[in-house]
């Protein structure tokens, strides 16, 4: 539908307000003539009255007329064509009746031309200023030689004063409709201009708004009471809030502690600093992040402070990732010292086993003396399996490689561990491993692993309790994944982070060394996979492995 096609709305409502415009100036001019009637002051005659309550009337029906126009004439301009020329009769109209080049009413033909050049521009205008030029002039003249009244005025009046009034008012009525006009066109370029200027804001809202959502960093900005004024996608992401939920709060409720990080101080130049980072611990529910923030300061176009903008990331995965960085590089270090801790042992640990053991064969012992023979036999045993972890880690993930039945493997673990000294008759085993796809890797480092976490779950249950074991098979990122679990019901990880048993030297018991579950860990990434822990304390641990499947 075009521009020129009625009706839309703004269209439907212009004609609205010209029709009523016009009830209310024919009301006005009805509460004139009725109060010059009843004051008898007025210089028209009673029939001059009669005829002007006659126009009104006119003007209501046309005005009902106009309003239900449109449905059957669709075009707007020709609306405003229609109703201004009626105008135009009516305005004569009344001039003829109310005495002509006497009548007061001619000051209504410049309001017909004012709306036309609004409403029809400057053609319409013309056109009107046209057609009332023309009807006040047969009006006069039709005056002067007496066509309305039946007597002429000519015998009062030249003919040169009837032009001359004629050609006034005519030019009157086409300078009203050049200054509308130009008016109108003013404010219609001034309109384009200004729906350019929108629209570039626009575009550049638009930019703005979108390399703000677009970026993967927290932005909110803040007002000089410290409220929150906006928050970006990634800001929602990061905190879990939605901007609905913290517009206009404090950005003390979202980040507690940061107000004092934003808190001005000043410098030793006597201006107001701040420090440049913070780094925060955020909680939202269960989840737990560390958020590092920066600020400066926001500042409208005459460079005054109005508010502050914040930036903020989540630093959990990096945190994580330096954990793990400074892990390993303590399992290096630690891997070279055991390297060289274990080739100094070992020898003198095999001559003094040996000794042992031919003492033992060739002296006569009595019951103290085989005593204390058993206890260098047990300490013997110990730093062997001390000597036997250490250079698992420093040296896991043998060259030989193969396919490995890990649910056979479970099933020997199992059935060796009832012979082991942690070993507890009120410790009952649920076996759940079902046949899975294989694993590629060294079959007895992934017994060790399995014999490390199972002994481990032995070792937290000493009331006893149930071990669990099961396997399955995921698929992860479009990879197959063998996955082992093995659960207790111990006392769980008494440590804020369970990912800690897995440090070196970290454990929960007197005689424990700490090394068991970092075998573990050190084993099972040697074999591509990856090991997890979940525990809550009094309700037991549950470890699982992830090792990818072989389908070779």
């Amino acid at each position: 539908m075009s521009d020129r096609t009625f009706p839309e709305e703004s269209q439907k409502k212009t004609l609205h307000r010209l029709i009523l415009f016009r009830v209310a100036i024919v009301t006005f001019l009805l509460g004139i003539t009725a109060f010059v009637q009843i004051e008898e002051t007025g210089p028209l005659p009673p029939s001059a009255l009669r005829s002007v309550y006659w126009v009104v009337s006119i003007t209501y029906l046309l005005s009902f007329f106009y309003a239900i126009l449109p449905r059957a004439v669709g075009d707007f301009k020709v609306n405003v064509y229609i109703q201004a020329l009626g105008d135009v009769v009516l305005v004569t109209t009344l001039v003829c009746l109310t005495g002509g080049s006497e009548s007061s009413y001619s000051v209504l033909y410049p309001l017909i031309v004012i709306y036309s050049a609004l409403f029809l521009e400057r053609r319409g205008g013309y056109t009107l200023a046209l057609a009332c030029s023309l009807a006040y002039g047969l009006s006069l003249y039709g005056e002067y030689y007496g066509v309305f009244y039946g007597i002429s005025t000519g015998r009062r009046y030249m003919a040169l004063y009837v032009f001359l009034r004629v050609f006034v008012n005519a030019a009157s009525f086409f300078v009203v409709a050049l200054l509308t006009s130009f008016v109108v066109e003013r404010e219609k370029k001034l309109r384009v201009m200004l729906e350019e200027r929108e629209d570039a804001f626009n575009q550049l809202d638009v930019l703005h708004r979108s390399i703000i959502e677009s970026v993967d960093t927290g932005i909110l900005t803040l007002n000089l009471r410290g409220e929150i004024k906006s928050f970006n996608r990634a800001a929602e992401e990061i905190t879990g809030y939605r901007f609905r939920e913290v517009r206009n709060r404090p950005v003390e409720d979202i980040f507690p502690g940061v107000s004092v990080f934003l808190g001005e101080e000043r410098d030793g130049a006597g201006k107001r600093g701040m420090a440049d980072r913070l780094e925060l611990e955020f909680d939202r529910g269960q989840e737990r992040k560390t958020i590092g923030f920066a600020s400066s300061a926001l500042r409208d176009g005459k460079g005054d402070r109005i508010g502050r903008i914040l930036i903020f990331q989540d630093l959990t995965a990096r945190k994580e990732m330096e954990k793990e960085v400074e892990r390993s590089k303590r399992l290096a270090l630690l891997g070279e010292m055991t390297a060289c801790f274990a080739h100094e042992m070992r020898n003198p640990l095999a001559s003094i086993s040996g000794s042992v053991q031919m003492l033992r064969r060739e002296l006569d012992l009595g019951e103290t003396e085989e005593r204390l023979m058993k206890i260098i036999l047990r300490g013997r045993d110990q730093l062997e399996s001390l000597l036997k972890d250490f250079l698992l880690l420093a040296r896991p993930g043998g060259e030989r490689r193969e396919k490995v039945d890990v649910p056979e493997v479970i099933r020997d673990v199992l059935e060796s561990i009832r012979f082991s000294s942690e070993w507890n008759e009120a410790i009952t085993v649920v076996n759940e491993a079902r046949e899975a796809v294989p694993v590629l890797g060294n079959r007895q480092e992934i017994r060790q692993v399995i014999w490390n976490l199972v002994l481990n779950a032995v070792q937290a249950m000493p009331e006893g309790g149930c071990v669990g074991v099961r396997t399955s098979t995921v698929q992860k990122n479009g990879m197959i994944y063998l996955a082992v679990e093995v659960s207790d019901q111990g006392d769980g990880v008494q440590a804020e982070d369970p990912m800690r048993v897995f440090e070196p030297f970290f454990t929960t018991r007197e005689k424990g060394t700490g090394l068991g579950l970092t075998v573990v860990k050190r084993i099972t990434e040697s074999h591509g996979g990856a090991v997890g822990v979940e525990s809550r304390p009094g309700r037991g641990s549950t470890f699982t492995l992830l090792f990818p499947g072989y389908e070779g």
